[in-house]
Formats: C-alpha cells, structure tokens, sequence
C-alpha cells in the first residue's frame, strides 16, 4: 500500500515516470524502457484502482469475516 501512495503522489506531482521507476521499483529505465515503463503502468493502474474502487472491496470482504 505504501508503494502505491507514493506512486500516486509522484503522479500527482508530476514526477517523470523514469525518475519513479528508478526509485520505487529499483529499475533502470535507461537499460530496460519497455519493462520499466510497462512496471510503472501496471502498478499506477493498480493504484488507482485501489483508490477508486478496490478499497470497497477490502472493507466488504472484512465486514464479512467479522459477521
């Protein structure tokens, strides 16, 4: 979850996708742009989804091991 707070906040920021890559993921972006850039989409997609829909999901699933 951490991960995808500061990959959002990078976004948000404007941060280059390289520069997040390079520090969130430990790639190199220069060496490998197809996989970095692919990495870095994948997860801020996830992100997102996580924001936007996905926490529902958690809460419902908790609400029903507690019942």
């Amino acid at each position: 979850m951490k991960l995808y707070m500061r990959l959002l906040d990078a976004a948000r920021d404007g941060a280059d996708w390289r520069e997040a890559v390079r520090i969130l993921f430990n790639l190199d972006p220069e060496r490998d742009p197809e996989r970095s850039r692919r990495v870095h989409d994948a997860h801020l997609a996830r992100a997102r989804w996580m924001t936007e829909r996905g926490y529902r999901e958690l809460v419902r699933e908790s609400q029903h091991r507690t019942s």
